[in-house]
């Protein structure tokens, strides 16, 4: 379904494929895998992430097991159109760090024949959508919404709850920073965070 590359440049089908959902629920390793299989059809794959996205590699995309493949840091998403010649498929990284400009970049490679495939979170700590990603997903032929494991009672997750009191948007974390945790327990725990203020 995924892999068309027979015929020209001009002949080739593009689109965009979202993977999103809370931290620890398996984002960049689904991106990696498809990636991969692209590599292992020969086709001309290009990965991009964020420059403030350092936590494990500078230049790597890494997943939170340690699988990794080789990227390029931007520092914003209209540099990845200037880098994108000769490239049949595109994967983007941790895209909620990116401007909103992300959309419209995906859409223009997308329109010329590029497999575009981004992962991201697609709510931030607050719960709130989070960055580029819901224009993505608007946008997307396919979006794939995956999901972590609840850490207060087992169930799926999909909210990423951060642990400490650090309120900026942007906070590059762990375990020791974040948790996964379906909607009744993020409610109770936000609810939690607010008496402890």
């Amino acid at each position: 379904m995924f892999l068309e590359r027979k015929g020209n440049k001009k002949n080739r089908k593009g689109w965009i494929e979202v993977v999103c959902g809370s931290m620890f629920s398996g984002k960049t390793e689904e991106l990696i895998r498809r990636l991969r299989r692209a590599q292992y059809a020969n086709q001309q794959v290009q990965i991009f992430k964020p420059t403030v996205d350092s936590r494990y590699h500078q230049e790597n995309v890494v997943s939170h097991n340690k699988n990794a493949i080789q990227s390029k840091a931007v520092s914003n998403s209209k540099e990845i159109l200037a880098l994108s010649n000769n490239i049949e498929v595109i994967g983007v990284d941790e895209a909620q760090f990116f401007d909103e400009h992300l959309p419209e970049v995906c859409m223009k490679l997308a329109n010329n024949g590029i497999r575009v495939i981004v992962a991201g979170l697609d709510m931030d700590f607050k719960g709130i959508p989070f960055g580029p990603i819901p224009n993505l997903m608007a946008v997307a032929e396919f979006v794939s919404k995956v999901h972590a494991i609840c850490l207060g009672c087992g169930d799926l997750a999909q909210f990423s709850h951060r642990k400490t009191k650090e309120d900026g948007l942007v906070l590059l974390g762990e375990t020791q920073e974040y948790e996964p945790l379906c909607r009744k327990c993020f409610q109770n725990a936000l609810k939690n965070d607010a008496k402890q203020l």
